[in-house]
């Protein structure tokens, strides 16, 4: 079972539909005890960082979220990867979870508009266990003001956008999507098809 993380700020259906498509069992929840028990767990993201976070810790799910993310592949998208780093930027300075080590900042592209919207090709980097499902040119749908800083370690591709922007990444069996897999066609089935295999 792949749950969704129901904290009141995500684009759930979207990502829903996604894996109904593929066949995968799949919930929307935000009870503790659906987390506890899923195979795998997913944080979509829309919005503002530091009302994102709220909401979690309002629904006593930011223990639970750190608690079973270390113990099963657990996939932020788009600003639900960004809350997997240490902190953020956007309206001040916000704590994260902390899964992966590096902050978010607003993004600062030489001679190019801010947010950063459309399909935009990757460019593979550190190999991790969604490699196979990436390579270099796909291109995927991206919709975001800020950008994770962090070690080019925990960086499996990045995409070009007036300079390098950390497009999916990875610590352990934490991953994040800044981009929008279930928005990107069939490249980004296939990613899900490689999550929901972990």
């Amino acid at each position: 079972m792949i749950t969704i993380i129901d904290y009141g700020a995500g684009n759930l259906f979207s990502v829903k539909n996604a894996l109904d498509f593929l066949g995968m069992e799949n919930e929307i929840s935000s009870e503790t005890e659906d987390l506890r028990k899923a195979d795998s767990l997913i944080l979509p993201g829309v919005g503002a960082f530091p009302d994102a976070m709220k909401m979690l810790d309002e629904r006593g799910l930011t223990s639970v979220i750190k608690e079973q993310a270390r113990k099963k592949p657990f996939l932020g998208i788009c600003l639900g990867m960004q809350m997997l780093f240490d902190k953020s930027y956007e309206f001040g300075e916000t704590d994260g979870l902390g899964l992966i080590k590096g902050e978010v900042r607003l993004m600062k592209p030489r001679g190019l508009a801010v947010p950063h919207m459309g399909w935009n090709s990757l460019e593979k980097n550190t190999p991790c266990g969604l490699s196979e499902s990436v390579y270099d040119g796909q291109h995927v749908y991206f919709v975001h003001s800020f950008a994770a800083d962090c070690c080019s370690g925990n960086v499996a591709a990045y995409c070009d956008y007036g300079g390098k922007v950390p497009a999916l990444v990875f610590d352990g069996n934490v991953y994040g999507c800044q981009f929008h897999p279930e928005k990107s066609g069939d490249r980004g089935i296939n990613i899900l098809r490689a999550f929901a295999k972990l």
